[in-house]
């Protein structure tokens, strides 16, 4: 789809089926952010297509919703090749990556999105696959099972994380480009909103665009989701039952009805960093005992909602435990401890640092 082109009246019924996809880009050319990244992979995709081979095996590192799943379909429509889609917590057993790779056909895409969730059979297979485009097939049991190598066609494996530290060497190192993906700016997340409107058909002010873009943690995922929040709220309140223009009003309180502040931070954001301040004065407190008090996951509060709020200084990872920052206490409305700094300083440098 043309950057420019809107969709049709038929595409705007289907949205809510798939709004990420109708919104994703389908080539380098239209992805917005990561230029350094997508100059890369352009040229390791342009070299494998000069050569008439399937390009090198790429893997994409980054947090959630920055686009790695949107860049493995652009390899895909570059190289001209089929895209096989499967994630890590399926691929549990060797047997289920075999059945995969059997299948492939010359020059075909495997993206395995969350790659570091595999278990270690499925791993060890993926190793040979890889390197040797051959996988060896246990028949038998016991003093009787014979291994039978099976040649697979030449592949691209693309594999997506959000956790590469979780990788194992080996198979890191068998990828022959590896792309971290960061955070968005102010800038390119207008941009991506720009467009998503355009495509939508939504008449939007550029200082609505700027509200929304400010609250999307720097995530294009987020922007798009807020975007289409803002739009649902336009249209049920106006007068006509058509959202003609959005005006940063409307921005505002639609925002406010899905509790999305002025700086991203959603009702469970809120929830940790409230905690920390009114229960545990400021902290430190265990991330244990902090999921505890807010009826949380302890993954769900280390993994979605803690980087964020480090990220944007109002939560510390200290030694002892998290601490809430001055900007922390003041983003809630409340005046920090005079004692605050004590919780930066050498007083926990000596501990072991809380999980």
């Amino acid at each position: 789809m043309d950057e420019d082109q809107p969709l049709t009246s038929g595409a705007l019924h289907s949205l809510d089926e798939g709004i990420d996809g109708a919104l994703r880009p389908k080539s380098l050319g239209e992805f917005i952010g990561q230029k350094r990244v997508c100059e890369q992979l352009s040229l390791v995709l342009e070299a494998s297509k000069q050569r008439g081979s399937a390009a090198d095996h790429i893997l994409l590192s980054g947090p959630p919703g920055l686009g790695k799943t949107t860049l493995a379909y652009i390899v895909a429509t570059e190289m001209n090749a089929p895209l096989r889609i499967t994630s890590g917590p399926t691929l549990q057993r060797a047997g289920d990556l075999a059945a995969i790779l059997s299948t492939l056909t010359e020059g075909e895409i495997l993206f395995v999105d969350e790659i570091h969730r595999m278990s270690r059979p499925a791993e060890e297979m993926l190793y040979l696959a890889m390197e040797d485009f051959r996988v060896d097939i246990i028949v038998g049991k016991g003093a009787g099972a014979a291994s039978i190598p099976l040649a697979i066609p030449k592949f691209t494996l693309i594999g997506a994380t959000t956790r590469a530290g979780l990788l194992p060497s080996p198979l890191r190192d068998r990828f022959g480009f590896t792309a971290l993906l960061d955070f968005y700016d102010a800038t390119e997340l207008t941009r991506v909103l720009v467009r998503s409107a355009k495509l939508l058909q939504l008449e939007i002010s550029a200082d609505s665009i700027n509200e929304i873009a400010g609250r999307s943690r720097g995530t294009p995922r987020i922007a798009n989701r807020l975007l289409r929040r803002v739009r649902d709220y336009a249209q049920v309140h106006s007068a006509s039952g058509k959202n003609k223009s959005i005006s940063v009003a409307q921005v505002e309180a639609a925002l406010e009805l899905y509790e999305v502040d002025q700086l991203g931070l959603d009702r469970l954001d809120r929830s940790i960093l409230r905690a920390i301040v009114e229960r545990f004065n400021g902290g430190p407190v265990g991330i244990s005992t902090l999921a505890l008090t807010v009826g949380e996951e302890v993954e769900t509060v280390e993994a979605v909602c803690e980087p964020f709020l480090v990220r944007t200084g109002l939560l510390l990872r200290t030694p002892r435990g998290r601490v809430a920052t001055e900007a922390g206490w003041r983003h809630l409305g409340l005046t920090p401890p005079e004692s605050l700094n004590l919780f930066s300083g050498g007083e926990f440098a000596s501990s072991p640092l809380e999980p």
